[in-house]
């Protein structure tokens, strides 16, 4: 089915469009053409109307479920509200003033990061996700494999500090000598003097994107890289607040939704993903559905928004929620919260 850009639409349909999302959003039952009609405050016929949902239904924009004729907004169609239609109602001076409150009293960086977590959660009533600054670079000078007995293989990773950090790893068949030493200076040679945390997001970008198109013996060899670099990087990568709100929202109460959401939540290596990718956005980013690249947010948008700790970005803060979210009040309380979060940190 195509897809239709705001360019695409005339005034009327924008109109109706941006007036069905916000009805949807408040209520969360599918629009009917009288409500429409009501809401828009435009003196059309029922014919008029109907013929104007119709266009916007085979734009892609709306669908009418089976079960009711009205219509609900599709991924495509939040997307263009999102982009262009919606109105963002920024936070009175009283509510950016607790916030900033909140984050000032707070003069541990673990705990300010917390503190953010659980507010974007306490003011959206959703998931609050906050990536901890990555501060103290740690760089790689080499990697080494050493064979042990059948499957398993020691990892020595050591720093261009000079520390050194070792893992026994359990793999999927027994290795050579020769061919643990062609992995290690192989993955030396590839990432010798970068930095492990931008180490681990290469890893995982690869093995997720590339697995397909990549031998065995390559496949191996980096999911071993990454085993052994979280070993030495490990700690807390991020901090998420409030994923029991998810619970209050009808259209992710199905239990086993909500597990796939918790166990992704609770999985470093998709949400590292998710985060690095809104890491690389300027500014706002929102993924709606599975924009995100995962099925298990596909009744989901998540709103980021990158903050820095003096000069240079730092990390990303976000909030997930269903698609059904208040966007014009969600959008502008990510926005903020980067700001003052990233004043915060640079004191």
């Amino acid at each position: 089915m195509p897809t239709a850009s705001h360019q695409d639409l005339n005034e009327r349909a924008r109109h109706f469009l941006k007036v069905l999302v916000e009805r949807y959003i408040v209520d969360g039952q599918p629009v009917g053409s009288r409500t429409l009609a009501r809401d828009a405050g435009m003196n059309l016929s029922p014919a008029t109307i109907r013929n104007v949902m119709a266009d916007l239904e085979d734009m892609g924009l709306i669908v009418s479920p089976h079960t009711s004729a009205g219509r609900v907004p599709t991924p495509d169609g939040y997307r263009v509200f999102v982009d262009s239609l919606v109105t963002l109602q920024p936070l009175d001076r009283q509510a950016v003033s607790h916030l900033h409150g909140e984050l000032r009293a707070e003069s541990d960086p673990a705990a300010l990061i917390q503190s953010a977590s659980q507010l974007l959660s306490g003011l959206t009533r959703m998931a609050g996700v906050v990536m901890i600054p990555r501060r103290n670079r740690i760089l790689l000078r080499q990697i080494e494999f050493l064979p042990m007995s059948e499957q398993r293989v020691l990892a020595i990773l050591v720093t261009e500090e000079g520390g050194v950090h070792n893992r026994l790893l359990h793999t999927r068949k027994t290795y050579s000598p020769a061919e643990l030493e062609r992995a290690g200076n192989f993955l030396t040679s590839t990432f010798g003097g970068k930095d492990l945390s931008e180490i681990r997001r290469d890893l995982i970008e690869q093995l997720r994107d590339e697995r397909s198109r990549m031998d065995q013996a390559m496949s191996d060899t980096l999911a071993m890289a990454e085993d052994a670099v979280v070993a030495a990087d490990e700690g807390d990568d991020y901090i998420i607040s409030g994923q029991t709100n998810l619970m209050n929202f009808d259209e992710l109460a199905d239990l086993d939704r909500l597990k796939q959401l918790f166990e992704t939540f609770s999985h470093k290596q998709e949400m590292l993903h998710l985060l690095d990718q809104c890491m690389k956005a300027d500014g706002l980013q929102i993924f709606i559905g599975e924009e995100s690249g995962y099925k298990t947010f596909g009744d989901c948008s998540l709103i980021s928004a990158s903050y820095d700790d003096g000069g240079s970005t730092a990390g990303v803060l976000a909030v997930i929620g269903p698609t059904r979210m208040a966007y014009d009040k969600v959008i502008p309380i990510v926005d903020i919260t980067a700001k003052l979060l990233g004043a915060a940190l640079k004191k």
